[in-house]
């Protein structure tokens, strides 16, 4: 209800208005997304079965593949489950503690990501440029230590993103133009200036972006230079081509991250960011573990010994 002396109300729930088609695409999307979830579980499970139980994936490369697939599989089960029950429901509700939950845990698992993929250029920079040090540089402890950093960092920025975005006021109107309750679209719905919200969503954003973008591009330039010293065009192929599925994942993670938070006026197209939001909450978290495994010989190895039962 509305206060007299505060045009402000108090929200309790807020309203997904997700998809705007007909019923019967309605369904139909709800089998796509349900079909694209199902190979998300499916296909990031079985990386970390067949990692964790090969002992020749017992590597720093696979440990962060592992962790990669482990994050895959949270951030869009954040998503997706709401997301199908909502295809189904009339009403489309979630409360206001649930959108908050679901804003915090996908802010952690998405911005975690971001700095495991830095991570995991470090270790091919390691691996290539000092192979005879790469045990020292990325032993098991600065593995764990690396990862847990990792986790840190995107716990800090999900904090900072939540306590800004839940402590905006929101005068009655709770429909959020959005299949998942994104800071975009509570943004939108806000009733007092949002200027300082858009300023902590942008900043911390392109600073986690830049920051971990340039670690990767100075780890690939590195990488690149050491490849070219190699004499035979077979060993330069062999040695880079360990990097191709991490450069294909980095490139479709950074992209849509980028076209989303980290630009002026991102706010403002909300339609259009639907679209690129089920790249990256869906199609990328399908994707990564089919880079990984039709692209790497040891992985492809590995389940072929497993099928076999050997």
């Amino acid at each position: 209800m509305k206060n007299e002396n505060r045009n402000y109300s108090e929200v309790t729930e807020f309203i997904l208005l997700g998809f705007r088609v007909p019923p019967k695409l309605q369904i139909l999307l709800f089998f796509v997304f349900l079909l694209i979830y199902m190979v998300i579980v499916v296909g990031n499970i079985s990386m970390i079965i067949v990692i964790k139980i090969n002992s020749r994936l017992q590597t720093p490369m696979y440990f962060f593949l592992k962790n990669l697939s482990y994050l895959d599989l949270c951030y869009s089960t954040v998503i997706a489950p709401k997301t199908l029950a909502n295809f189904l429901s009339n009403e489309k509700k979630i409360s206001y503690n649930g959108c908050a939950a679901q804003f915090f845990f996908y802010s952690l698992f998405v911005a975690t990501e971001g700095f495991l993929l830095a991570v995991m250029a470090l270790d091919r920079f390691s691996a290539i440029c000092s192979p005879l040090l790469y045990p020292v540089h990325m032993s098991q402890e600065v593995c764990v230590w690396l990862v847990t950093g990792s986790y840190i960092c995107g716990s800090i920025n999900s904090i900072v993103q939540t306590t800004f975005t839940f402590s905006l006021h929101f005068c009655g109107e709770n429909r959020l133009n959005h299949f998942f309750c994104d800071v975009l679209a509570l943004i939108k719905i806000s009733c007092v200036d949002t200027f300082v919200n858009e300023i902590v969503m942008f900043i911390p954003s392109a600073l986690i972006i830049i920051t971990t973008t340039t670690v990767i591009l100075v780890s690939y330039a590195y990488i690149l230079s050491t490849v070219l010293k190699i004499p035979s065009t077979h060993g330069r192929c062999k040695t880079f081509s360990t990097c191709g599925s991490h450069i294909a994942v980095v490139s479709l993670f950074y992209g849509t991250v980028f076209f989303m938070y980290a630009q002026p006026g991102a706010i403002s197209s909300l339609e259009q960011n639907k679209i690129v939001a089920v790249l990256y909450t869906l199609i990328i978290p399908m994707l990564n573990p089919l880079i990984y495994s039709l692209r790497n010989r040891d992985v492809k190895d590995a389940v072929k010994r497993i099928l076999c039962g050997k």
